[in-house]
């Protein structure tokens, strides 16, 4: 039987980081119709926390579990919502005007909804396993409140990373995940990626000049019951 080659390459936290923020980019620049970019710099992190003025997490379970927590400036969460419904025809005079509305907060889970989803395809493509996620949840929190999350990992490791908006407005992402790493035992080549443009199709539902209705609000009732199960 053989076995895998030592000098094999390797795939490590790091690796799934620089992943997930090419996903972040990539997603968002292509809704918005802007350039976003992140630092080149990251940062080790005990834990990870949802912070003010938005927060939103994912968690995500299955060949190695994890959480996505991105933490935004109301300057930031403002910026992209206003682009991404702009960029699909919307009139300025129809969006929300402050970043505590529920539609903010809904068509920000909706991209991260689709960030994640992207990064859960190229993890099935590029290493051959699967992971799924549960539904993004967006919290408006006031410069008061921090909230902890509890992703109960056996050996977790944490990293943020700063984004920066087309008009150089931070946002923050921080995973943890359980320390994993990927050996290639052997040579093989990975999945084709699917048309960009389908990221979009959920959204525009395939006609750019119409755009969607944001999905409906949570009930209170539901997020309460997800915060008491996350020790929050």
């Amino acid at each position: 039987m053989s076995t895998p080659d030592k000098s094999a390459p390797t795939y490590g936290t790091e690796d799934l980081l620089i992943s997930l923020c090419n996903s972040v980019t990539r997603v968002l620049s292509l809704a918005t119709q802007t350039q976003l970019h992140y630092s080149g710099m990251v940062q080790r992190i005990s834990k990870t926390c949802l912070r003010p003025d938005i927060g939103c997490f994912v968690l995500f379970d299955g060949g190695f579990s994890g959480l996505v927590i991105i933490n935004l400036s109301k300057e930031a969460a403002m910026e992209i919502y206003q682009s991404y419904l702009l960029s699909m025809g919307m009139s300025q005079d129809d969006l929300a005007s402050s970043y505590t509305s529920d539609e903010v907060a809904n068509v920000m889970g909706e991209l991260m909804n689709q960030v994640v989803g992207d990064f859960t395809g190229k993890v099935r493509r590029e290493l051959q396993t699967h992971i799924t996620q549960n539904q993004p949840k967006m919290l408006v929190l006031n410069k008061q409140v921090m909230l902890s999350v509890d992703a109960n990992l056996d050996q977790p490791e944490a990293r943020r990373v700063t984004f920066y908006t087309a008009k150089n407005h931070i946002f923050y992402l921080e995973l943890a995940i359980d320390r994993t790493e990927f050996i290639k035992l052997y040579d093989f080549e990975p999945q084709e990626a699917p048309d960009p443009d389908a990221l979009l199709a959920q959204a525009d539902g395939g006609n750019a000049s119409a755009p969607s209705a944001p999905p409906a609000a949570g009930s209170d009732s539901d997020t309460d019951d997800l915060l008491k199960s996350l020790g929050m």
